[in-house]
């Protein structure tokens, strides 16, 4: 079971790349999951984090970071689509966004995406040093930095756009 957990159901042998692969499909099941609400995707990105926790420590041996492991770029790409979504969930001009058109505007989910794989493949910082750990519980922790780090980019992406708009008025 920890095997069908840990490549998503097998979408970690998807070739080439196959944690872009795995990354694209977690954005298209979180945009997915935060159409129902905010707290299904909350709710879904806390279940991936725990059970790719638990398939990591259950599959792989120290030093094991296997491509088709997956688990943890679902994880780390709904955490960097959390930022964006509970913005436009907890933002009365967001609501409202939402309300009228039922979805996101592109680059409120391009970012997150584009974000999180420059930060997964980069490694910089915290994202390097958890990698470099080279532990079955490290195999998740980067990919939940490199989230992080992603979520918050594309939060201050979107303040230095919308500021100057903003200010115009």
């Amino acid at each position: 079971m920890s095997g069908l957990i840990s490549t998503v159901f097998g979408l970690g042998r998807l070739r080439p790349a196959p944690g872009t692969w795995a990354s694209l499909v977690a954005l298209i099941l979180g945009m997915g999951l935060f159409h129902l609400s905010f707290w299904a995707l909350f709710g879904a990105t806390l279940a991936a984090t725990a059970l790719g926790l638990w398939a990591c420590r259950a599959s792989l041996a120290p030093g094991q970071d296997p491509s088709e492991v997956v688990i943890d770029e679902v994880a780390g790409q709904w955490l960097a689509l959390l930022f964006p979504a509970a913005g436009f969930t907890f933002s009365a001009n967001g609501a409202a966004f939402l309300a009228a058109h039922g979805w996101m505007p592109w680059p409120a989910w391009v970012f997150p995406f584009a974000l999180f794989r420059l930060f997964d493949i980069r490694k910089p910082w915290l994202v390097g040093r958890a990698d470099a750990k080279g532990t079955p519980a490290s195999v998740m922790e980067d990919d939940l930095w490199a989230g992080l780090f992603a979520g918050i980019a594309t939060v201050v992406l979107a303040a230095l756009y919308h500021i100057p708009l903003v200010l115009l008025k």
